[in-house]
C-alpha cells in the first residue's frame, strides 16, 4: 500500500482536470432524490479521476492527536488521506480499493471512518456485486493512523446484500456498526414470497475491527437505500434513526438505542403517514446530548406533512417532540445533520434557490430548547456534497465538499 510522509497543498488536491466522460451509472440509476427535492446541483459533474476534485463523497474524522482522516470516493476508488492543519493540507492519497463502476456512490452512500485512541483505522464502504444492485459492504483496517491499509474484506458472511454502512467508535475503543441488510428479503424470495425494503443490522467489535460480533437484526422492516443515523449514547449505548417500514407501506422514521446486550424497542419519531413503495435516497440524522435527549431531523413526503423537521425526546425516544420546520416553508430545504457537545446541539442543512446551494446552520445552546436565527456558512454554483458536522474537543466545524470551492473544514465556535 501507499506509504508517504509528504504532504501536498490542498489545492493541488483538489484543482484537478474535470473530465467530459459521465459519472458512473450506478450512481445515476440510485440516486432518485433530485427529482423529489428539485435541486438540480444534487448530483456530481463529470469528472474521471480519483483525487478529491473528483470525489462525489468525502467523510472526516478526527483522531485523538488532533489529526484528521478524510475518506472520499470517486472514480471508482475509495482513498484516505490525511490533514495535520485542520484540511488546509493532506497527505498523498492512500489508495484503499478500486471497484470501479460498481463502487456504491449513491445519493446516500459514503465511505465511513472511525479510528480508536490508539490510533488504529477502521474504514467501511460498500460496492454492488451484481446488476440487481445487491451489495456487500468492505471493511479495512489501519495499524499506522491511515497511512497504510489491509486489504478489504467483506463485513459478514451472508451472501445477500448489504449496504449503508454507519460506524461509531465507543469510548472503550470498541467499534458498532449498523447497516441496511436484506437477508430477510432474499429468503421471502426463495420461499416465493414478496418482502419490501430491508431490515436494519448490526454487529460490535471490541478488537478494533479484527473480528465482529454475530450480527443481528434490530429491525425487519427498513426503507433499502436511505442511511442510518447513529450518535452515542452516554448511558453506554448507541442511537440509531432510520426510515422504517410501518404496517400499510408507511415509510416513517423510527429511533432505537442499541447496546451490546441488544436492540430496544422500535419507537416512531413522527407519524409522518408517507405511504411509498419508492426510495428516497435520503436518510435522518441523529445526536444525543450529555442529558441523553435526543435530536433528530428528517425528509418526508407524508400525507400529514412535507418537508425537512426537526423534534427531540427527553425518554429515550418513547415520546418526541411536535416536529419543527426547518427551513422556510415554500424553500428546497435537503440534508440536515445533527451534532452534539454536552447539552449544545448544532444543526445543518442545505437549501437550493435554483441558482446556488446554501449551507444554513443554527444552534442551540440549552438542549434544544431554543436556537439561534440561521445563517448562511457557505454556498456553491456547481455540486456539493451533503453537510457534514465534525468535531475535535468541544471544537466544531462543517465539513463539506464542492467542485467549485474544493474541501471545506469550516470552524463554528473556535475562539
Amino acid at each position: 500500500m501507499l506509504k508517504s510522509s509528504c504532504h501536498l497543498s490542498f489545492k493541488a488536491l483538489f484543482m484537478g482536470v474535470l473530465g467530459s466522460v459521465a459519472f458512473n451509472s450506478a450512481f445515476a440509476q440510485m440516486d432518485h432524490s433530485s427529482h423529489m427535492m428539485g435541486a438540480s446541483s444534487s448530483k456530481p459533474t463529470a469528472c474521471t479521476g480519483s483525487g478529491l476534485d473528483c470525489a462525489n463523497a468525502a467523510t472526516p474524522f478526527f483522531m485523538a492527536d488532533g489529526k484528521l482522516l478524510l475518506a472520499w470516493t470517486g472514480g471508482g476508488v475509495v482513498s484516505v488521506a490525511q490533514s495535520m492543519d485542520k484540511g488546509k493540507t493532506f497527505s498523498t492519497p492512500v489508495v484503499v480499493a478500486e471497484h470501479g463502476k460498481s463502487l456504491d456512490t449513491g445519493a446516500d452512500a459514503r465511505a465511513q471512518i472511525v479510528a480508536d485512541k490508539t490510533g488504529n483505522v477502521l474504514l467501511a464502504y460498500a460496492f454492488f456485486k451484481d446488476s440487481n444492485w445487491n451489495a456487500q459492504i468492505n471493511i479495512a483496517r489501519s495499524f499506522d493512523g491511515g497511512k497504510t491499509f489491509s486489504q478489504p474484506q467483506s463485513l459478514v458472511k451472508d451472501s445477500s446484500s448489504q449496504r449503508f454502512p454507519s460506524v461509531v467508535i465507543r469510548p472503550d475503543n470498541s467499534i458498532f456498526i449498523a447497516w441496511i441488510d436484506k437477508r430477510l428479503v432474499a429468503d421471502a424470495k426463495k420461499s416465493g414470497q414478496q418482502r419490501l425494503g430491508g431490515s436494519i443490522a448490526y454487529s460490535f467489535s471490541n478488537d478494533g475491527g479484527n473480528s465482529f460480533t454475530p450480527e443481528l437484526i434490530a429491525n425487519e422492516a427498513s426503507c433499502e437505500c436511505c442511511r442510518i443515523g447513529a450518535s452515542l449514547d452516554p448511558q453506554g449505548g448507541v442511537g440509531i434513526i432510520y426510515r422504517a417500514i410501518f404496517p400499510g407501506g408507511i415509510r416513517d422514521h423510527a429511533t432505537q438505542i442499541i447496546t451490546p446486550m441488544g436492540a430496544s424497542k422500535t419507537q416512531r419519531v413522527a407519524r409522518d403517514e408517507w405511504k411509498t413503495d419508492a426510495c428516497p435516497h435520503h436518510g435522518p440524522t441523529i445526536a444525543i446530548s450529555s442529558s441523553g435527549k435526543i435530536h433528530v431531523a428528517w425528509f418526508t413526503q407524508g400525507s400529514a406533512r412535507s418537508g425537512v423537521f426537526y423534534a427531540s425526546s427527553s425518554n429515550q425516544g418513547e415520546a418526541y417532540s411536535k416536529p419543527q420546520r426547518i427551513g422556510a416553508e415554500n424553500a428546497n430545504v435537503s440534508r440536515p445533520y445533527l451534532l452534539a457537545i454536552d447539552q449544545s446541539v448544532w444543526l445543518v442543512w442545505k437549501e437550493f434557490d435554483g441558482a446556488k446551494t446554501s449551507v444554513y446552520l443554527k444552534q442551540s445552546l440549552d438542549d434544544g430548547k431554543s436556537w439561534s436565527p440561521p445563517k448562511v456558512i457557505s454556498a456553491t454554483t456547481g455540486y456539493g456534497d451533503h453537510p457534514l458536522l465534525v468535531s475535535h474537543g468541544k471544537e466544531v466545524y462543517l465539513s463539506w465538499l464542492t467542485r467549485e470551492n474544493g474541501y471545506q473544514l469550516i470552524p463554528l465556535n473556535s475562539k
